[in-house]
């Protein structure tokens, strides 16, 4: 798809196939609701849907085209009934996901239908998501589910260098969440933990995944300067064929 395309984002997107395997193959009923915040990492979710029939694999090649559904990022207006938000802007997703798992509450619906939504851990550098945390506390959203990506890099390199988030299980626990840390690479673990975060109903929940960027792909694991940058087809193709 990237390829196809020349431009997109490469390694967060290897980095989170097995936690969006996860949602739509086994975690996400018809009810909930999910969020991919970091909508740069868009091809992950096409890909996905593609691999579960939502939509048709065919369509895979028309990423970034004029005109295609399957934007550089999850547009609701192309896919209403698959998206659940247009995503772009870094940073809002936590804030629009708390606000849906509000109503939800209001509605008295609060555990039969769980509020999901994927961040970037360079994107938690946002000062709105600390609002936003400080929100989902407030109100005691146990509908709430937010899935930290934390691959500790950035479009101009670790994240650590550029801004500092060190201990996010303190932070996000000092705000009032629970918090599970993860192996997000592990399908496991991350199916564990939604189901612990569930039966957890006094407050959200934060699940910091741990996941390589690039996963998968020996040439480019953990280097930042993948996170913005498409393989040419002669790159993807030797790739496809290692995989």
């Amino acid at each position: 798809m990237l390829a196809a395309a020349g431009s997109g984002h490469t390694a967060g997107s290897l980095g989170l196939v097995e936690i969006l395997t996860a949602l739509y193959g086994e975690i996400l009923t018809d009810k909930d609701l999910f969020m991919l915040s970091n909508g740069h990492v868009a091809p992950v979710q096409y890909a996905t849907l593609a691999e579960f029939g939502k939509i048709p694999k065919g369509e895979l090649a028309t990423l970034r085209k004029f005109g295609s559904k399957l934007q550089g990022h999850p547009e609701r207006v192309a896919m209403p009934e698959l998206i659940q938000t247009t995503s772009g802007p870094l940073g809002e997703g936590i804030g629009q996901a708390a606000g849906m798992a509000l109503a939800i509450q209001k509605r008295e619906e609060q555990y039969k239908r769980f509020v999901y939504v994927v961040v970037g851990d360079g994107e938690m550098q946002e000062g709105n998501v600390w609002e936003s945390l400080m929100f989902g506390a407030k109100y005691k959203l146990g509908n709430l589910i937010l899935i930290i990506d934390r691959n500790e890099i950035q479009i101009s390199g670790s994240t650590e260098e550029v801004m500092p988030l060190e201990n996010l299980q303190a932070k996000c626990e000092s705000f009032g969440w629970h918090v599970a840390e993860i192996d997000g690479n592990n399908m496991e673990s991350f199916i564990g933990a939604v189901g612990t975060a569930k039966i957890v109903t006094d407050r959200p929940t934060a699940i910091l995944a741990h996941t390589v960027p690039g996963k998968g792909v020996s040439d480019i694991e953990g280097d930042y300067k993948w996170h913005g940058k498409a393989p040419s087809k002669e790159e993807a193709t030797k790739w496809k064929a290692k995989v």
